[in-house]
């Protein structure tokens, strides 16, 4: 078997690179915040008139549309880049 060569302690490893990261777009920020203020809105708006706005017909599913709308608004959050 051939022997293998002692590594010395000057040799280093190849490490990968840091994969580069680049900024989000301008309109993430604004439109990250503004789905998490809407969907807060929308559920304030459906307490406030005693569930006859946004949509009276969706009833208390307007609740979920405006935790839906939020939860997108949080999602967005964990793409954020500086």
């Amino acid at each position: 078997m051939p022997e293998s060569k002692p590594r010395k302690r000057t040799e280093r490893r190849p490490q990968a690179a840091a994969p580069e990261y680049k900024p989000n777009p301008v309109w993430f920020k604004p439109v990250m915040f503004g789905l998490m203020i809407i969907g807060l809105l929308w559920i304030i708006v459906f307490y406030i008139t005693e569930a006859q706005w946004p949509i009276a017909a969706a009833g208390s599913w307007n609740i979920l549309i405006g935790f839906g709308i939020a939860i997108v608004g949080f999602m967005m959050t964990t793409r954020w880049r500086s």
